[in-house]
């Protein structure tokens, strides 16, 4: 049911957001049942994303889940931001767009005795997450290994 739900939310969500020439990075429901239902939802674009681009997407998005009655129950909060600094990376695409900046891994199963790897990204390339882990060391990592993964940001 919550799959359902989550997925008819993602394809509103994807519609709008392309519709305004924005990218639409994740969505995320959490809780349930005849509770409170969390619906998130993560944009961006080249330029970054402005309060107006979230209020926007987070205005039609609502509307049409109002009117479709796409959660059960009707009682929901709508959050719109941007995915931050430190972005999870999710489809192959993000490995490609980042190539160069820095980047943590998580990974299901240890590769060298390890399921942890920060280095800079080398991009995406057949079916394989590329990781600089240091110079000189190239790690490929296939996508379905990798469970997390999210931009490093130098503070």
């Amino acid at each position: 049911m919550r799959e359902a739900v989550a997925s008819k939310i993602e394809e509103i969500a994807q519609r709008v957001a392309e519709s305004e020439g924005i990218e639409l990075v994740e969505v995320e429901v959490k809780g349930g049942g005849a509770g409170h239902r969390l619906v998130r939802i993560s944009i961006d674009k080249p330029a970054g994303i402005t309060h107006a681009d979230c209020e926007l997407v987070s205005q039609q998005v609502g509307t049409i889940l109002d009117v479709e009655d796409v959660v059960p129950g009707g009682r929901y909060t709508l959050e719109v931001s941007s995915p931050g600094v430190e972005r999870k990376l999710l489809k192959p695409n993000d490995f490609q767009r980042f190539q160069g900046k820095k980047a943590k891994i998580t990974l299901r199963d240890a590769v060298e005795g390890r399921r942890n790897w920060e280095g800079t990204l080398g991009g995406f390339a057949d079916g394989a997450v590329v990781l600089e882990a240091e110079p000189g060391k190239t790690l490929r990592f296939p996508l379905e290994q990798v469970q997390k993964a999210n931009l490093k940001f130098d503070w």
